[in-house]
């Protein structure tokens, strides 16, 4: 054997060697494909003694056998990088996407399995043993390669509900934290670093995946903040805390000043900055960013609101100072205050908004929603740079997630009063009923939640009942989810306040649908439904409508069995159709109401009580005349 062949030679198999060894210690696998990680490293790790025992061996190898090593090493070289990117790349983005990284993880078993059924094992010098031992992983990773792992239909359902829900059950976040392995702040901040830097190095357009992900990023960290809140320590301790001056970690210093971060921003190549020293440097003329000296693909600065709050939790725990941003902008009526950085933010969104492509304006309503969640201050300061106006036009948008972002926007926005005004002004009333008829479900659920919030000042609920809404609103009562359900129902509830939409929502054909809620008793709609029949049944239309859809048997059963708020409002329902209506008191009657009407007339609510004794007084007049 030659020297160059034996360099060779030794070169493949200590190489081989590394990578099985490297993979090995990739073993505690902390990632959403634990199984398929784990089952994987332990057949890499069973052809360890192959490459050892041929390493130890001075025959060489021949061209054929030496190909066929090579070809395996670069498998193992593949597999070494997948889960080096699973294990420490972003849990949520796997989470996601996992059929995709199913298909990296199903695409290197075949590349090793391959590898395998090239090399010659009869013409190596290894024992018996090895080469049995070597057959056997063969044949485990030709299983493998044909065999598919189910996905975790139980991880896809708290996706799903975490992803829609603005406040999801503690219970699905703790499943989540749980498979994605983000149970600790330190969990959450790698993980913070690891999303955003996936998605710049991503050649996907980020889009819509984006705003997903970072939504369940934002909502797993609120749920791990509040299960792990920062304990004050005793005084004395504290004192100590102050003194020791704790060692400010990396990641929340700014690579430029290296002083701790109060508003980190993230640039286009996925590093995090201070945002006053980082729009110092872009301002200064330089194209690249100050770390990695990669050229800005733009010079957008995204809020890292993760870090900022990890920040914020590193301070309380550790008795820092919070850093404080310079407060700017001010409005006398509310006192509200924002960091003149955040206005600066908002006001480079709105200029997306008035002036971008497609996607800048759908990212930019996006992130107006989230803005506009957050904090009361954020909602007056959008409004007061001029959102409003443009986030209505963007609900006529042909795009379904714009159209959704706008519409939540402007519900969040509503929750200030005086905004209330300022989106009606606007025209909006229109737009989002015809959002409510023809946009996604999230929404036609978000644009009736819209309106339900502008229906609290009386005007708007004449012009909302005018615009075509109930229609709407009952078809998304009929075949929502049940928070569009819910969103939808107490959007008719507050608009039949008014009288003229008592007669809309009975002309839409209202009452069929309520009754078929208050017969569900597990549909979770009972309250919502009384609730809206009660006041209903005050209209005359109304009350004709509902007594022609029978409604006496469960309206005596809830009387008897409900909870204080429903007989209540079925003991009201009753009253109405029992009124000057002799029919319908025999019926009820006759179905024993009577004595439950009794009961609630000692028991109920003082409301209930006077319903009650009314209608045994319909009762008593009534045998006292036949």
């Amino acid at each position: 054997m030659g020297l160059r062949e034996e360099e060779l030679r030794n070169s493949v198999l200590n190489q081989l060697v590394d990578s099985v060894k490297a993979i090995s210690e990739l073993s505690d696998c902390r990632n959403v494909f634990k199984k398929t990680t784990g089952d994987l490293v332990r057949r890499v790790k069973l052809l360890s003694p192959l490459f050892e025992e041929l390493r130890d061996s001075d025959k060489a190898l021949a061209e054929e056998e030496l190909k066929s090593l090579e070809t395996l090493r670069i498998a193992l070289v593949s597999t070494k990088e997948l889960l080096n990117s699973t294990n420490h790349g972003s849990k949520i983005y796997q989470a996601f996407k996992r059929d995709e990284v199913a298909n990296k993880f199903r695409n290197v078993t075949e590349q090793i399995e391959a590898a395998l059924c090239e090399i010659p094992y009869k013409k190596l010098a290894i024992s018996d043993e090895v080469q049995e031992q070597i057959e056997l992983v063969h044949s485990q990773f030709t299983r493998a390669k044909e065999r598919t792992e189910s996905l975790d239909s139980q991880l896809d359902k708290d996706l799903i509900i975490a992803e829609k829900e603005d406040d999801p059950d503690p219970v699905i976040l703790k499943r989540l934290t749980d498979k994605l392995h983000l149970m600790t702040i330190n969990d959450l901040k790698r993980e913070s670093v690891a999303f955003h830097e996936m998605f710049i190095t991503s050649d996907e357009n980020p889009g819509d995946s984006f705003q997903k992900m970072s939504s369940l990023l934002n909502k797993l960290m609120e749920y791990v903040l509040s299960e792990n809140p920062a304990n004050d320590p005793p005084e004395s301790d504290t004192d100590l805390v102050k003194h020791r001056s704790p060692v400010i970690p990396d990641d929340f210093r700014c690579p430029i000043s290296l002083e701790l971060m109060k508003d980190p921003v993230i640039v286009s190549t996925g590093q995090t900055y201070e945002r006053s020293c980082i729009q110092k440097w872009i301002n200064a003329g330089h194209k690249t960013c100050p770390k990695t000296q990669l050229t800005l693909m733009h010079t957008a600065l995204t809020p890292n609101y993760v870090l900022k709050s990890l920040i914020s939790l590193w301070c309380e725990s550790n008795g820092v100072e919070l850093p404080k941003t310079r407060e700017t902008c001010r409005s006398k009526k509310s006192g509200s205050s924002i960091s003149d950085f955040d206005r600066a933010a908002i006001e480079g969104l709105l200029q997306k908004l008035a002036i971008g492509d497609p996607e800048q304006q759908r990212a930019a309503a996006g992130e107006l929603r989230l803005l506009a969640k957050r904090n009361a201050d954020n909602r007056i300061c959008i409004a007061e740079a001029g959102a409003i106006p443009l986030l209505v036009e963007l609900l006529s948008s042909s795009d379904p997630r714009t159209q959704e972002h706008a519409v939540t926007a402007l519900l969040n926005l509503s929750i200030n009063d005086a905004n209330k005004g300022t989106i009606v002004n606007a025209g909006a009333i229109p737009d989002i009923v015809d959002v409510l008829k023809n946009g996604s479900m999230e929404a036609r659920e978000n644009a009736a939640a819209t309106l339900f919030s502008l229906s609290v000042i009386d005007e708007n609920k004449v012009a909302i009942g005018a615009a075509g809404a109930i229609p709407a609103l009952i078809k998304l009562l009929c075949e929502g989810t049940p928070r569009g359900k819910k969103d939808a129902a107490t959007a008719i509830f507050n608009l039949s306040i008014y009288q003229g939409n008592k007669a809309r929502a009975v002309r839409a054909g209202i009452v069929s649908p309520l009754m078929s809620l208050l017969k569900d008793a597990g549909g979770g709609m009972v309250d919502e439904a009384l609730a809206i029949l009660a006041i209903l049944a005050s209209h005359q239309e109304g009350k004709t409508a509902i007594g022609q859809a029978g409604p006496i048997p469960v309206l005596v059963e809830v009387t008897r069995t409900g909870s204080p708020r429903n007989r209540e409002n079925a003991a009201a329902v009753l009253w109405s159709l029992c009124t000057g209506d002799l029919q319908q008191l025999k019926v009820a009657k006759e179905l024993g109401a009577e004595e439950a009407l009794k009961e609630l007339s000692e028991n109920g609510t003082e409301r209930a009580k006077r319903k009650a004794n009314s209608i045994l007084e319909h009762f008593q007049k009534m045998e006292s005349d036949s």
